[in-house]
C-alpha cells in the first residue's frame, strides 16, 4: 500500500513520532546526566558554605577542603532544639526548596547548622533563605565561636537586577557584615539590618543598603532576622 505523503494523517503522524522520538531522547540524556548534576549541585554548595569562612575553592577542590574545614554539623527545628535521627543529613536539607513549600509551616521545618574549624578557630555557618524583588535569594552567615559576632558571609540569588539588587552577591556587600554582632550590649537578639542611605558610623547592627535595591535590601534584612532568630535560639545554649 502506498503511503500518501502529502495526506494529514501523514503529516500528524509524523510530527507525533517525531515528538516522542526527541522527547525519548531528552528523557535518556537527562538520566543519564543526573548523577553528574547532582555531584555540581552539591560541589556549588559546598563552595558557598566554605565561603562564608573565606575558603576559596572551585568544582575541582570543593569536595576535599569541605571535609578538611567542615568538622560537623547540626539539624534543629524552629525552637532551636536539636533533632536527633540517623536519616538527617544536615548538607541535604533543602532550605530553598522548604522556604517554597508554603504549605510547610515554620513549625514544621528543619534547619541545618555546619561547624567548622579554620587557622585553629571555630565557627559556627547557618544557611539562611528569603525573597528579593524578582525572586529567592539565600546565603550563609558563619560566625565565630561567641555566636554572636561575623566571621564572613556569602550570598546569592536567582534573579535579582545586575547592577542592583544582584549585587548582594558581590564581595564589597558581603564583606560589611565582617565583624558585625546579632546581640545587642544587653544580651539581646537584634540582627542586622540592611539601611537604605547607609548604616550608623560605628553600628554593629547594620551595613549599608544597595542604591537601587531597596527591595532587595530589605529581603536581606529580613532573611536574617527570621532565620538568625532561629538559630541563636541554639546559640543560646552554647553561650551558657
Amino acid at each position: 500500500m502506498k503511503i500518501n505523503k502529502d495526506s494529514n494523517i501523514f503529516t500528524f503522524s509524523f510530527a507525533i513520532i517525531m515528538v516522542l522520538i526527541v522527547a525519548i531522547s531528552l528523557a535518556v540524556v537527562s538520566e543519564s546526566l543526573s548523577s553528574m548534576k547532582k555531584a555540581n549541585k552539591e560541589d556549588k554548595k559546598k563552595i558557598n558554605i566554605l565561603s562564608a569562612i573565606k575558603v576559596d575553592c572551585n568544582r575541582d577542590n570543593a569536595s576535599e577542603l569541605y571535609q578538611e574545614y567542615i568538622k560537623g554539623s547540626v539539624v534543629i527545628n524552629s525552637s532551636g532544639k536539636p533533632i536527633e535521627g540517623d536519616n538527617i543529613d544536615a548538607f541535604y536539607i533543602d532550605v530553598k526548596k522548604q522556604y517554597r513549600n508554603k504549605a510547610l509551616s515554620k513549625e514544621d521545618k528543619i534547619f541545618p547548622l555546619f561547624i567548622a574549624e579554620k587557622d585553629g578557630s571555630k565557627y559556627y555557618i547557618t544557611p539562611l533563605v528569603g525573597s528579593g524583588l524578582w525572586g529567592p535569594i539565600w546565603g550563609f552567615v558563619a560566625f565565630e565561636k561567641d555566636c554572636n559576632t561575623v566571621f564572613g558571609a556569602s550570598f546569592d540569588h536567582k534573579t535579582e537586577t545586575p547592577g542592583l539588587g544582584a549585587e548582594i552577591r558581590e564581595s564589597f556587600f558581603e564583606d560589611e557584615f565582617i565583624g558585625k554582632k546579632i546581640l545587642d550590649e544587653n544580651s539581646s537578639f537584634v540582627s542586622i539590618d540592611v539601611v537604605k542611605g547607609g548604616a550608623k558610623e560605628g553600628s554593629y547592627h547594620q551595613v549599608d543598603g544597595i542604591t537601587g535595591g531597596t527591595i532587595t535590601s530589605d529581603g536581606v534584612t529580613n532573611m536574617l532576622k527570621a532565620d538568625l532568630e532561629i538559630y541563636n535560639n541554639y546559640f543560646k545554649t552554647i553561650r551558657n
